[in-house]
């Protein structure tokens, strides 16, 4: 803005022609006042409240952290937490590949479950040089022989951290990788790729950003530093070429592409790319702020926006249950350092529900389990 239009809005202020917002700014409380971590106010609202314990559809959770399927016993302990969630189908999202990949999918086999899990492939993004490429893509054929039905989740290093072998940060387009991305687009599989973090963690920790309480509990989300990181920006102008120059894979934007503080940002990426989808792991803190225009957006997006959760902690899942599927407003949000503010319910319609839940993850994951899903098998 320029010096010349500055004094407009105070102008209007003095001519009652715009509101003015209450402001403690320059007020100092008569008491000593809290810290951030004491003030917890409680809610004197009193409004209609419907827990949702259980997911009115059957759920893929695409974003599946349960651990090391490898013992019965924790196998059985996650299949039990997913029945009483209505969880039908979990993908295995935490890294495997090879040996890990195929145990896993063996244990799971003999213990009875193979129609309740399905398994992606990670790949060895390390010291990629010359040649490395090929490595990767012959090691995920391996992998998809195995069982192996997609790629991911590909951890945030991948655009961050990680480093070539020539010591310089592997960027998401490197044309090395190309191949492998051909690979996954020739076998079929989709590619779920978590790129960054919140925007927020790329901005100056100060007391105008909103995630500072975050930021300061876990310093290694932290990414601020521009001798060490690229700004987000530029992090997501990687990833965006890297899916342009790849048109015929099948991407996943893990956590909505860390864009659903502006979900306008995300549709012209999905208008642009007809080939990519989203996942709404660990960004419930955002949509549940905005219930109407995020409604709105599922609504117009509903082919392309699927369920996964990220962490598996079962206590937390109705949070999501109930901003999908209710109307409830003002409640609280499950990990108080993500999102100081209170959830609203989208109250989703039932068509947008189940192709959120199962519908958009049977169409593009191969070899789906179907068995228990509304008119795709045993019900």
């Amino acid at each position: 803005m320029s010096s010349a239009r500055k004094p407009l809005i105070p102008a209007l202020i003095l001519a009652g022609l715009a509101p003015v917002a209450a402001c403690a700014q320059d007020r100092q409380p008569t008491i000593p006042p809290p810290s951030i971590v004491e003030y917890r106010p409680r809610s004197t609202l009193v409004v209609p409240e419907h827990e949702v314990p259980r997911a009115r559809f059957p759920v893929v959770d695409l974003h599946g952290h349960p651990g090391n399927l490898t013992s019965a016993g924790t196998i059985e302990r996650v299949v039990a937490a997913m029945d009483e969630l209505n969880v039908q189908v979990m993908v295995q999202a935490m890294p495997s590949s090879g040996e890990r990949l195929r145990r896993q999918i063996a244990a799971v086999r003999e213990a009875g479950y193979e129609d309740r899990f399905v398994f992606f492939a990670d790949l060895n993004l390390r010291n990629v040089g010359p040649g490395s490429g090929q490595r990767i893509a012959a090691q995920l054929e391996e992998d998809v022989r195995a069982g192996a039905v997609g790629i991911g989740e590909i951890q945030k290093g991948f655009g961050l951290t990680t480093r070539k072998a020539d010591g310089t940060r592997l960027q998401l387009d490197d044309p090395e990788l190309d191949v492998v991305w051909e690979t996954a687009g020739r076998l079929g599989i989709p590619v779920f790729i978590h790129t960054g973090d919140p925007a927020e963690f790329f901005e100056p920790l100060d007391f105008e950003n909103e995630r500072w309480l975050e930021m300061a509990l876990f310093p290694n989300r932290q990414f601020n530093d521009r001798s060490r990181f690229p700004t987000f920006d530029d992090l997501m102008a990687e990833r965006d070429r890297l899916i342009a120059k790849h048109p015929d894979v099948t991407w996943v934007l893990a956590h909505m592409g860390w864009h659903t503080q502006d979900l306008g940002r995300l549709g012209e990426i999905f208008d642009r790319h007809p080939n990519v989808h989203a996942e709404v792991g660990a960004i419930l803190y955002d949509l549940g702020r905005q219930p109407r225009f995020a409604r709105a957006f599922f609504e117009r997006y509903s082919d392309r926006i699927l369920f996964g959760k990220d962490s598996f902690r079962p206590e937390e899942y109705p949070y999501y249950w109930r901003v999908f599927e209710t109307a409830d407003e003002y409640f609280d949000y499950y990990r108080d350092y993500h999102a100081f503010w209170k959830l609203y319910g989208m109250d989703l319609p039932d068509d947008v529900l189940r192709a959120l839940y199962y519908g958009n993850a049977l169409r593009i994951i191969p070899n789906m389990p179907t068995e228990g899903f509304p008119d795709r098998g045993a019900s």
